[in-house]
Formats: C-alpha cells, structure tokens, sequence
C-alpha cells in the first residue's frame, strides 16, 4: 500500500467498546482524488472507522494514517485537511445560513476578510445563495444537508467523510447531494469517503467501495470484481432450464466465448460468463434440437451481495 499514491491507510485496525470488537483487523487503502464507498448494516463498525481516521477516537490496535499523519497521535493536523459530515447535521437553529458559515470559519481561523467572499463561494457551490439570510430552522431537511456540505467546504479540505449523506431525503434531494459530490471530486479533485448502508447511493457515484460485515472488511474493490470475488466466477450468471442436458451440449456451451464456468443441476445449467451470451446460448441450443423452457439472467451487484451477506444482521 504507496503512501504516495493513497490518502488513508489503515494497518491491521481493530477497536473494541467493553470487549465487544466493532472493527475487527480492518486493511483498507483509500487512493487520493477517488469517491470510495462504504457500505455496511447499521451497527456494522462504518463510523467507528471514520473516527478513528479523524483522530476522534483511538484504535485499540493497529494504525490509521491520513495524508501521511498518524490519526491517533498527530490529530490536529489530520483535523486541517479533513471534512465531517455527520449522519445529524448541527447548526444554531436560530442564526442564519450565512452566520452559520462565518462562524465555522472563524473557528478554522479563516482571515476575517476573506470570510465573506468564502461564505458567498461555498453557498453558490450548493445553490443556497437565495437561502442565506434564511434561519437554519426554517430550512428544510435537504437544504440542511446542504448547508452541511457548504461547512465543510469552508477551509478547503482535502478529504471528506460523509455519514449516510442521503438519509432521510427524497429522491430528488438526494440526487442533487449526490451530483454536488461528483462536481466537487471532479473540480476540485477532494477525497470522499462515503459512508452508507444505502445500495443506490454506492452504485450511483463510488467507483470503489468496501463491504464491512460485523466489524470485518469482508470485500473491496468495483463493484464488478466485488461480483466476482464474492461470489465466484465472471460478471454474469446465465440460468437455463432444459428438456434434458447431454454431455456434448455442455462441451459445446464451454466453447463459448468469455464462458468462465458451468454448473449442473439435473436439466438445469448455469452458464458464468464474462458478457451476455443469451443469444449464442440459445442459438447453440436450438442447433442441438434441444426444447428449453427457461433462460434467466443475473448480474452479480450489491444488491446480491447485500442479501448474501446483511439480511441477517
């Protein structure tokens, strides 16, 4: 794992609470500039890992480094460089949008001058310009949200957590959050780390994300190779029902072009393969004059992986 080339490194991480292990020898690299999903249950240890990495609370064993800082002993500045956004936003319900801000930024020892022109940046990057007199308590539940991400970005971060960013909103709200998160990667090249028991937001904008079961790291990577690694095999899964299943059909099946694997039950294959093959299939078949009374097709996703691995949690 080249520090050069990531952001966060985890070591052999674990953290326990009165003996029970909620992040159990965790290995992660997180590369600089990417959106990197985590993706887990409730209870399953994501924000106990993004406290550590923010220096917030320590690791019973292992390390965390972010940006080359060691979270545990060297805080402070891993606290410069980061931006958190918690699952609850908190603002003072009874100042404005914009005194919200220009309080953050006087925290962050912003120069007084330059307060103003950040405020007005931040607000136009999340389309609150018009709102920024407005009180926090007559926000609604999504401009809130957004006001969250105009916090963060008030000291120019590098790295950005973000805990369930999406929770709690309509469809359309969520949508714009998560379109203010590919600009913001792509223009201003910030890390986001997100962290999120929902399988759409994974799939709409994290290229790359790790599956946390129980505490453990149980799969890492696209969302293609997880498909794969998880559970064996190429990217799709094509099932057939037939009238009967020779030995020279499968031979014949095995041929195939980007054909991995196949499996046989009875009269019913399953064809693991690299692309979708439904035509050749069925093609070839037909010149073996054999009667087939199915053919399904499923694509390894998180939505499987998620009903293989946290339904029971």
């Amino acid at each position: 794992m080249s520090e050069d080339n990531n952001i966060i490194i985890a070591k052999d991480l674990s953290k326990k609470y009165n003996e029970h292990l909620v992040v159990d020898n965790l290995n992660l690299a997180i590369k600089k500039g990417e959106i990197f999903g985590l993706l887990g249950p409730n209870g399953a240890g994501k924000s106990t890992f993004i406290l550590m990495a923010m220096g917030l609370t320590e690791p019973s064993s292992g390390s965390i480094n972010v940006a080359g800082f060691n979270s545990t002993r060297q805080p402070l500045e891993v606290k410069r460089i980061t931006g958190y956004l918690p699952e609850k936003v908190g603002f003072y319900e009874d100042m404005s949008a914009k005194g919200n801000l220009t309080y953050t930024a006087e925290l962050n020892n912003i120069p007084y001058r330059e307060i103003p022109k950040k405020v007005d940046e931040v607000l136009e990057i999340v389309t609150l310009t018009k709102n920024k007199n407005q009180l926090v308590k007559t926000l609604s539940k999504g401009m809130k949200q957004r006001l969250g991400i105009a916090d963060v970005l008030i000291k120019d971060p590098r790295l950005v957590f973000f805990d369930e960013p999406t929770e709690g909103l309509d469809l359309k709200v969520a949508n714009q959050i998560l379109q203010t998160i590919l600009d913001l990667n792509k223009q201003k090249n910030i890390t986001f780390l997100l962290s999120s028991h929902q399988l759409n937001l994974m799939q709409k904008v994290c290229p790359r994300v790790g599956i946390l079961s129980r505490g453990k790291l149980i799969g890492e990577g696209t969302v293609e190779n997880l498909g794969r690694n998880l559970f064996g095999g190429g990217k799709y899964r094509i099932e057939l029902e037939l009238e009967k299943v020779t030995d020279g059909l499968i031979e014949k099946l095995k041929k195939l072009d980007k054909v991995v694997n196949i499996n046989k039950v009875d009269n019913q294959l399953q064809v693991i393969c690299d692309k979708d093959i439904r035509q050749d299939i069925s093609r070839l078949i037909a010149a073996e004059d054999i009667l087939m009374t199915r053919m399904d097709m499923k694509q390894d996703a998180l939505e499987e992986i998620y009903l293989k691995y946290f339904k029971e949690e």
